[in-house]
């Protein structure tokens, strides 16, 4: 069993690194192209607001509630009960989720003020990321039913398809900054309907797939159905756990926004950070999460307790040693990153930013693979 995750893990580690490579051209870009300063401040702001619900509901209590229940029905149903459950998650999510992008849309300017107070006092910049907001924002909706049809793939062990689904909002941004932003009389604008096209191209990429598997037919609106409330009552203290990982990128962005061009190198210190987050634990977090889920569904304890203590252990012997790697500054490649997108947004605290973040990234890797295994049992 730690063979086949282990195997999985790599599959799923290579394609999160593929993406995590573009994702860090795309930033480079974004350094070379448009630096450090307010426009940037206030684009960045428009596009990390859709990102943090995204971890907040999509990727974080709606897929550790989803992949228990639809383990369980994979594993005691048929398979049509699991296309219906399918169908009906689809729905209602979906229909919710419109609901919620709609009030995302009318609301722009007071979100804005939520996540940049500082900003009240500088109308051209608050109104600049409201616009790009209304046109980032709908990138929440297209991202989680993604999310939703990535739990479903990753449930019947095809991980890789979602895996490369994040490369295409990298390579679509990279275009739109390179070759149409800078031709732009709106760059911001630009870059915002980029957010929205790849919303939808990453939804797209993974539906065929879905529906090959015979699992999706109709979305059907449906929020009395078992499966649905089941998941929905599993949602409640996920989103609460969520929130609570997640008010950080709320208070930084507040702090960060009385200081110019502040969200700018913090954001690009984030994403460094998350470089290697993302290439080895979140990969091993998505593939052990079916496998938990279906030993707990056959009431296999022992096989639950083994493939969660090899899962800890590996993630512990990962980042420990990248943690090091950071904190001495014996990794000239990353140092070289670093210098990189701070030479490009002409920031010389950059490198000392990453330093600093990279001391919880031991703390964030073990809690994301903790995660999963306090997802709620699908039998609640």
């Amino acid at each position: 069993m730690s063979g086949r995750i282990f195997k999985s893990t790599l599959v799923t580690g290579t394609a999160t690194l593929v993406s995590r490579i573009t994702g860090l051209l795309r930033e480079t870009f974004y350094a070379k192209m448009f630096g450090a300063d307010a426009f940037m401040d206030a684009w960045l702001v428009a596009f990390k607001i859709p990102n943090f619900l995204r971890r907040l509901f999509a990727e974080g209590s709606f897929s550790q509630s989803f992949v228990p229940v639809i383990s369980e029905y994979k594993h005691k149903r048929s398979h049509d009960e699991v296309r219906q459950l399918v169908d009906e998650v689809a729905g209602t999510f979906g229909a919710l989720l419109f609901v919620i992008t709609a009030i995302g849309v009318i609301a722009a300017p007071l979100i804005i003020l939520a996540f940049a107070p500082a900003w009240h006092g500088q109308p051209d910049q608050w109104h600049a990321a409201a616009s790009m907001l209304r046109w980032t924002f709908p990138y929440l909706f297209f991202i989680s039913l993604s999310a939703l049809f990535s739990g479903v793939l990753n449930s019947y062990h095809k991980f890789a398809l979602p895996a490369y689904t994040q490369v295409i909002m990298n390579i679509v941004m990279i275009v739109v900054t390179v070759w149409i932003a800078p031709k732009s009389q709106n760059p911001g604008m630009a870059l915002a309907m980029g957010v929205f096209v790849s919303g939808i191209l990453q939804l797209g990429f993974q539906l065929p797939a879905v529906i090959k598997l015979g699992l999706f037919r109709m979305p059907r609106w449906k929020p009395a159905a078992e499966g649905v409330r089941r998941i929905g009552r599993l949602m409640l203290p996920g989103i609460f756990g969520s929130s609570v990982a997640q008010v950080s990128l709320l208070l930084d962005t507040q702090i960060a926004s009385l200081i110019t061009a502040g969200v700018s190198w913090l954001y690009y210190a984030d994403r460094l950070m998350e470089f290697p987050l993302g290439v080895f634990s979140i990969a091993l977090a998505t593939v052990v999460l079916p496998s938990l889920s279906r030993h707990h569904a056959s009431d296999s304890k022992e096989h639950f307790t083994t493939t969660l203590d090899w899962a800890l252990r590996l993630q512990s012997l990962l980042v420990a040693n990248k943690c090091k790697t950071f904190l001495t500054r014996s990794n000239d490649t990353d140092l070289a990153l670093s210098n990189r997108v701070a030479s490009a947004a002409h920031h010389d605290r950059l490198p000392d930013c990453v330093s600093v973040l990279e001391v919880g990234l031991g703390e964030r890797a073990i809690r994301r693979s903790r995660a999963s295994a306090r997802a709620p049992p699908a039998s609640c």
